[in-house]
């Protein structure tokens, strides 16, 4: 498997084919988002050591990129969550019944995005999907959640949360889960595919310009959060391979 270290993660740079094939084997598959990596990486050890954790690491972060190939000269393909899920629902092989298992946010985006899963050929019932409570930020178990997956036993499980604690919920599930099914961890991508959160063109997902839709969909909530994104520059000019140390 490709990849590239950046700020001391083993970022993958192959083809999105490749990453698929990765999950379906059982890997724990992360999409780190810029304000992740700028502020959690360094200050939330169960987030710092979960992302070490990860099989698949996608460079969704368009800035923690262009920074990258300005420093060092080094282009890396950028592979975002939202490209990630697209082959997650394009598989046809993940449509069979049982193959999927689906974490949700909250009730309400469990309903919506279970209709529109349902035009793309997936299955999604009170037996698969799963609310999730709510998760505090740092160490997060959940035995409910685990009794669930032993006993439907997924092939995988995609984790639709907050970027923070997504990761560490992912990397606990795969330290409890013999075999583990392959665990995604792209946050709200489904729902930008869905349509309950603001839509994103490919063309501006590709740009890396997918932060600038969510923010003149909703400023009151993204401005903030990105603008939380600031330290990632100073980090990857200065770190670039090496992790920064713990805060």
């Amino acid at each position: 498997m490709e990849t590239n270290s950046i700020l001391g993660l083993s970022f993958f740079v192959g083809g999105i084919e490749g990453a698929l094939r990765e999950t379906l084997k059982g890997a724990l598959v992360i999409a780190p988002s810029g304000p992740n990596l700028a502020n959690e990486l360094r200050n939330l050890p169960a987030y710092r050591a979960a992302v070490q954790e990860a099989d698949v690491t996608l460079t969704d972060s368009a800035v923690m990129v262009a920074v990258y190939a300005a420093v060092t000269g080094k282009r890396v393909p950028r592979h975002s969550g939202l490209k990630f899920v697209e082959a997650i629902v394009g598989c046809e092989e993940l449509k069979a019944p049982g193959a999927m298992f689906w974490i949700m946010p909250s009730q309400e985006e469990c309903d919506a995005i279970g209709r529109w899963l349902r035009t793309q050929g997936f299955e999604v019932n009170a037996e698969n999907s799963y609310v999730a409570p709510f998760y505090p930020k740092g160490a997060i178990e959940d035995a409910l959640l685990l009794e669930r997956l032993r006993e439907y036993r997924p092939r995988v499980v995609m984790i639709n949360l907050a970027g923070g604690k997504q990761e560490v919920l992912g990397a606990w599930l795969k330290s409890q889960l013999t075999p583990s099914p392959g665990l995604v961890c792209t946050g709200a991508a489904i729902a930008f595919l869905a349509g309950t959160q603001a839509s994103i063109p490919t063309w501006a997902d590709r740009a890396g310009l997918g932060w600038l839709f969510r923010c003149f969909a909703d400023p009151l909530k993204f401005v903030p959060r990105y603008w939380q994104a600031l330290p990632l520059l100073p980090l990857v000019w200065r770190y670039r391979e090496k992790m920064p140390p713990a805060i």
